[in-house]
């Protein structure tokens, strides 16, 4: 996975003005799509460790790079949950090692069945919580998934942070504005989005997604053939700060003010008005 930086480091800028500024270091990975369990573990301790490398305080991966997702035209492994447990297990004790929080999207078996989730874990390496895929996409019904309940605002060294994927990001707006409306700084969307013959839709719901709230959206996708919709990193002002290449596997580095997330125009929803 090469390194893409699309701001100026801490070195560049100096310790003093980020802690100045009250910076926080994100790192999107953009990876390609797992071919086994064991494989896409790989991939995430090459992640962890780069984005640790370059002083990460967290890293987010794609939708169910864990151990990779059903219905999209690739072979995946059947379900092992005690080796899922193994996985996570391990995945936290290298969180731990490296110093590192990190957002692991997963299949899962709950206590509703088969998800799709994303675990937190903090640089401790922490379990803080998981949260689901509660809207589905009707093309993952057919594979097993089930919805999942609830949503969760985490916290990683003061930064606020929801977590939305793929679909949910897409399609139903709502899912970001609850964290925004809770104090969230960013909003992660781990997602898989191949070649799409409208490619503009899933670029412009980024910024809105983004402006409409005015908080960080850092949306999170596969490293994928005739790829038009990459992992990018999109302002409260809904304005791209990063983007990763196409097709190919890049992690991004940026340091978020998360004094910048004022969440003004999401605190200004007025509920009682919808019903």
């Amino acid at each position: 996975m090469q390194a893409a930086w699309r701001h100026l480091t801490m070195e560049e800028k100096g310790d003093g003005y980020r802690m100045e500024k009250n910076l926080v270091r994100i790192a999107l990975a953009q990876t390609r799509f797992p071919k086994s369990l064991v494989d896409g573990e790989d991939l995430i301790a090459r992640g962890i460790s780069q984005a640790a490398d370059q002083g990460s305080a967290i890293v987010c991966f794609p939708e169910a790079v864990l151990p990779g997702l059903r219905g999209v035209g690739f072979d995946v492994e059947p379900y092992d949950h005690e080796a899922m447990q193994a996985v996570l297990k391990r995945v936290c004790e290298l969180a731990a090692s490296r110093r590192i929080a990190v957002v692991l999207p997963t299949e899962w078996r709950g206590e509703g069945g088969m998800e799709l989730a994303a675990f937190v874990i903090s640089a401790d390496g922490e379990l803080l919580g998981r949260q689901t895929k509660n809207q589905l996409d009707p093309d993952e019904e057919p594979f097993g998934y089930n919805p999942g309940v609830g949503r969760t605002l985490f916290e990683i060294e003061g930064l606020k942070f929801g977590i939305v994927i793929c679909h949910e990001g897409w399609r139903y707006p709502e899912t970001v504005r609850w964290a925004a409306r809770r104090g969230a700084d960013i909003v992660f969307h781990p997602q898989f989005t191949p070649a799409v013959p409208n490619p503009e839709f899933y670029i412009g719901a980024m910024a809105c997604r983004s402006g409409e709230n005015q908080i960080y959206f850092a949306s999170v996708n596969f490293a994928l053939k005739g790829q038009q919709v990459v992992t990018s990193l999109i302002s409260p002002a809904g304005e791209t700060l990063a983007s990763a290449s196409p097709e190919v596997d890049e992690l991004i580095v940026y340091d978020i003010d998360p004094a910048q997330a004022t969440r003004r125009l999401a605190g200004r929803l007025r509920p009682e008005l919808l019903g």
